[in-house]
């Protein structure tokens, strides 16, 4: 290297050096404002509350960028320089002039967009080249003339060449022009990202939530966003980006998983889940729910001590009809009910008691006699009992089991009991929370007891400070006044209050109410129409980014158009955007995937792919016998390699995972064994499992390959 460049990289080690030292200070300044905010002093406990939560916020966001804080330089013509981050980093004067730009930054977009046909004012791209805190080199690409440098193109090559780690990396260093325009894309609603595979749209999105974060923080900081994925793998894959580009108030989920307490990963048949999947379930739930609300086949007898009196079904229709036109849900409108049934009660009761002596006109005496009934009636086991039978507190659980298991042994929809909860389970429980509502009376409970805990603290503190008043003549003067500026009773009390220091993601995780500001949903197309309704509660602002690829769809419930799942709820305020330039799939192989699309989804144009590795995928066929040790060998000769490797086939494969277990996961190196098997459960999962492979793919089939891959090369072992 020239002389001129080692003395250029030196004076850039030592600026990133200098950005370092500041993101450091900035961190111990931060991380002492929060210790001291944890303390509390002075302050109530929703304030203090509010204050840690903010400064834990940004000791995170401070916490997660030292790998790589600084990434590249732009020069303007007018020959100002800018240095482009993961985060914004300012000097400490008056002007708070930034030292360090980021990323999502207006004033940082040419370093994405500008290109040598439209420069954008500026004259270079410099890409640094870095390993944590160190750089280790960089490139530069001249602006401002067609044709130059490629050095850009040179970047992008190495990072999508490099070899896979544990989880997907951010791009940010990287990001292309047609990436950027997705991620900066200014729409309030819906906004659909298609690709096939290897186009980059999951980390598109990901960016995406990222900038508006950063743009939009006000609005989105106090609910957060939500990413909800196909599977756990899925999720540990891309846990990283978020929180590398300084973001974490970010939920990550699947679907088996957005009703808080449910851990679910079973799946149910094709055709149970299309029969759960579809809006057609809703009128299933609500007659169940409907039947559920019963009239008594026979009057109920109730004996009070001056009186018995009885539960007819006009009585119990009556009250049925004014608990369901209230609008409550179940749980909620037993209220209604029982007020209905107990006022006929103790009117009929009334009328015989006082017959012959006490008319209507007696107000005082009518009402004081109502109030001694309702008290009897309260207490009473058989009205209770007869409340419970016609008007019962119902779960979701219990309500769904019930349901499944009364259902025909023929029919899809049956269930033993006990049996385990299904993905497709979880939107109609989530369905009946709503339906059903919530048990008051254990809330009430909840709520008593919380007041008289704080009575409790508020008692303890006067006590305190009575003390403290009592022993005035012990204490200094000066050490009274200022204890008794500070500690008065209810300040006393609110210092024994908890702080709330669970994160944003640690609070909504837990609560089922909880709504974000916006949600990203991967793999949407394999989404029901009762996923939707679930995840469009989540977020009444309806701000979704939304990713996938109907040609890689496998579910019998899944979306076949967009538009068909998305306009109930957002009408047209959506908008479409499609990626077509395939970053992880070199051409070999992308050349066998397309193949296999072509034979079902024939109208649907492959991504292209932007390189070739030089490795052409490969076909071997084995005896049944010979299967294990081809496979063994495989993963032994992959282990000596850097970067990460999978065995994907169909069940009953030993060592080899599901197709649809490795959507949207990449590996440099890929071992399908047995195609036939998995075309013939799924085209699509075929597709999958060809186009997961970023460098090196092979082919163990023991019949005939499909017609699909009769391009491959057959490797033949002596």
């Amino acid at each position: 290297m020239s002389q001129g460049y080692e003395e250029e990289l030196r004076s850039e080690r030592d600026h990133v050096a200098g950005l370092y030292a500041r993101l450091d200070a900035e961190r111990a300044r931060v991380k002492g404002e929060y210790e001291a905010a944890l303390g509390g002093k002075g302050v109530g406990a929703m304030e203090r509350d509010v204050g840690v939560r903010q400064l834990g916020r940004q000791v995170k966001r401070l916490d997660v960028v030292d790998n790589g804080l600084c990434f590249g330089r732009l020069d303007a013509v007018s020959g100002e320089q800018s240095y482009i981050g993961r985060i914004g980093l300012f000097e400490e004067d008056d002007d708070y002039r930034p030292v360090l730009l980021d990323w999502r930054a207006p004033a940082a977009r040419p370093f994405y967009t500008a290109t040598g046909a439209n420069p954008e004012d500026m004259h270079r791209r410099r890409q640094f080249h870095t390993r944590g805190r160190q750089v280790l080199g960089f490139t530069d690409e001249d602006l401002g003339r067609p044709g130059g440098d490629a050095q850009g193109d040179a970047a992008l090559l190495a990072a999508v060449n490099a070899p896979r780690g544990e989880g997907m990396r951010d791009i940010v260093a990287t990001i292309q022009a047609e990436q950027d325009e997705i991620i900066r894309l200014d729409h309030p609603g819906v906004l659909v990202i298609e690709g096939g595979p290897g186009t980059g749209k999951t980390v598109v999105a990901l960016h995406r939530v990222a900038y508006l974060l950063y743009t939009q923080r006000e609005r989105m900081e106090r609910h957060g966003a939500l990413v909800v994925g196909p599977n756990p793998a899925f999720l540990n894959h891309i846990g990283r980006v978020l929180p590398s580009l300084g973001e974490t108030d970010v939920v990550f989920t699947t679907t088996g998983d957005l009703v808080p307490g449910l851990h679910v990963t079973a799946e149910d048949t094709p055709e149970a889940a299309r029969l759960k999947g579809s809006l057609k379930i809703l009128d299933v739930l609500a007659a169940a729910v409907a039947d559920r609300q019963r009239l008594p086949a026979e009057p109920v007898a109730i004996a009070l001590k001056d009186v018995t009196v009885r539960i007819d079904a006009a009585t119990a229709e009556w009250a049925r009809q004014e608990a369901r036109d209230s609008g409550l849900p179940h749980n909620e409108a037993r209220a209604v009910f029982t007020e209905i049934v107990t006022y006929v009660l103790t009117e009929r009761a009334i009328g015989r008691i006082g017959k012959g002596w006490l008319s209507r006109d007696d107000r005082d005496e009518w009402e004081s006699m109502r109030k001694g009934l309702i008290e009897d009636l309260a207490g009473d086991e058989k009205f209770t009992t007869a409340l419970d039978e016609l008007w019962p507190i119902l779960t979701p659980e219990g309500l769904l089991s019930s349901l499944y298991t009364s259902a025909p042994p023929e029919s899809e929809l049956f269930r033993a009991e006990g049996a385990a909860w299904t993905v497709s389970d979880v939107p109609l429980l989530d369905e009946l929370v709503d339906l059903l509502g919530r048990d008051k009376t254990a809330e009430k409970a909840a709520e008593a007891a919380a007041a008289r805990a704080r009575k409790a603290e508020a008692d303890y503190a006067e006590g305190v400070f009575q003390a403290m008043k009592l022993d005035r003549e012990e204490m200094d003067e000066d050490v009274m006044l200022s204890a008794e500026n500070l500690l008065y009773a209810e300040d006393l009390a609110d210092r024994f209050v908890e702080v709330d220091t669970r994160t944003l993601v640690e609070r909504a995780s837990a609560d089922r109410d909880w709504t974000y500001r916006h949600v990203v949903v991967d793999e949407a197309q394999e989404l029901s129409e009762m996923d939707w309704r679930v995840l469009m509660r989540r977020c009444p602002g309806r701000s979704f980014t939304v990713v996938g690829d109907l040609a890689q769809r496998r579910s019998a419930a899944g979306a076949r158009a967009w538009g068909a799942m998305l306009a109930p709820y957002v009408a047209d305020r959506w908008v479409y955007r499609s990626l077509t330039v395939n970053y992880r799939t070199p051409a070999e192989i992308m050349a066998v995937a397309a193949a296999v699309l072509a034979g079902f989804a024939p109208e649907v144009k492959p991504p292209e792919s932007v390189r070739a590795c030089g490795v052409l995928p490969w076909s071997r066929q084995v005896t049944g016998d010979e299967r294990a040790a081809a496979i063994e060998e495989f993963v032994r000769d992959e282990a000596g390699r850097e970067g990460t490797s999978v065995v994907i086939g169909p069940p009953g494969v030993p060592g080899a995972v599901p197709a649809s277990e490795t959507k949207g996961l990449e590996f440099d190196a890929v071992l399908v064994v047995e195609p036939a098997a998995i075309l013939a459960d799924s085209a699509a999962d075929l597709y999958v499992a060809l186009t997961r492979a970023t460098q090196r793919l092979g082919v163990l089939h023991e019949g005939p390959l499909p017609a699909e891959l009769s391009g491959l090369a057959e490797v033949v072992r002596s």
